[in-house]
């Protein structure tokens, strides 16, 4: 623990002019009397460690002193192209390996280039909750990823409807779609590639001590997770519009309709849908999920859609519009 804080130490200073104490205990998650022994330390081991007492004081590293220990270990590597999802990282437990990577590759840079990591930062910042809700980190992640990483079969147990099952997977990979996490993995022996959500796992036995229930698989170079999720999700979006309605879109409704329901689905059916009327309302048949999801959607566009079948939720949009008359006067 203590040989990895100082090689960090050594890395900060080599890309940096200078640092305070204040400054390395922050980087270093220590106290600055820590930072003071672990000065100490490397100067006694030859690491030429400078420090500049008074107001203006910090350390720094003199005489041109630069160390090798740059070359990145290949779980450093893997992080460094996911340095751009900071908090999935955090999440994947992959933190301090994207942390020692990039002080690593800040230290191989020209020292007009080392702010590189902190102009980036500056620019852009990914979020990739959907606003008011709560992203919940599942427990059982890290373990999912490490075994991701390490091409590690899982023997996992989850909840389906009020159920649980058990499965042995081979997972290929890690998708977080609006805040929540997947695995994309194979079933062990079946062939067939399939997605879990983490969250719904109960438990996972990643085989990390138990390595005679467990082995390694081996990957299928052809598998192509971008590709494979697009289609799955394609797939999924598909499957739960299961109805249709016919609809009557004024102008309005056609710019908002993909606002209000499936966008893909409104794209579809407004490039089917014939030409306007003489008022400029087009007629579409739209999938949805359900009449009631199709009602609450609908209703966010007001006066702006009027819908013609099913006759059950034409009544049901007759009634609500004869309730806020009666509200509103």
């Amino acid at each position: 623990m203590r040989a990895a804080r100082l090689i960090k130490m050594v890395l900060l200073l080599q890309s940096r002019p200078s640092m305070t104490a204040a400054e390395l205990a922050r980087e270093l998650e220590v106290s600055e009397r820590t930072v003071t022994r672990d000065a100490q330390a490397l100067s006694e081991a030859g690491v030429p460690v400078y420090a500049d007492r008074g107001r203006a004081g910090g350390y720094r590293l003199i005489g041109g002193y630069r160390t090798r220990l740059t070359g990145l270990a290949r779980s450093e590597a893997e992080a460094l192209f996911l340095s751009g999802v900071p908090g999935a990282l955090r999440e994947m437990g992959l933190e301090d390996a994207a942390s020692a990577a990039r002080l690593k590759v800040s230290a191989a840079l020209m020292p007009s280039l080392r702010d590189a990591s902190r102009t980036a930062a500056q620019r852009f910042h990914l979020d990739a909750p959907n606003w008011f809700k709560e992203p919940k980190t599942p427990e059982l992640l890290p373990a999912v990823a490490d075994a991701v990483w390490d091409d590690r079969r899982i023997v996992a147990r989850y909840r389906r409807g009020e159920a649980e099952v058990e499965r042995e997977l081979e997972p290929y990979g890690l998708v977080l779609k609006a805040g929540v996490w997947y695995v994309c993995a194979r079933v062990a022996g079946h062939g067939s590639y399939r997605v879990y959500r983490i969250d719904r796992f109960t438990a996972v036995d990643a085989g990390a001590e138990r390595t005679e229930r467990i082995e390694r698989f081996e990957r299928d170079e052809e598998f192509d997770l971008p590709g494979f999720w697009d289609a799955r999700a394609e797939q999924f979006a598909r499957s739960i519009l299961r109805a249709e309605v016919v609809l009557r879109v004024s102008p309005d409704g056609v710019r908002g309709l993909p606002y209000a329901v499936d966008p893909q689905s409104a794209r579809e059916a407004l490039e089917a849908a014939g030409a306007p009327d003489g008022d400029g309302w087009v007629t579409l048949a739209l999938p949805v999920e359900s009449e009631e999801v199709a009602h609450s959607q609908l209703a966010s566009l007001g006066p702006e859609v009027e819908v013609l079948e099913p006759q059950a939720l034409r009544e049901r949009f007759a009634s609500d519009a004869i309730r806020l008359a009666a509200l509103y006067g």
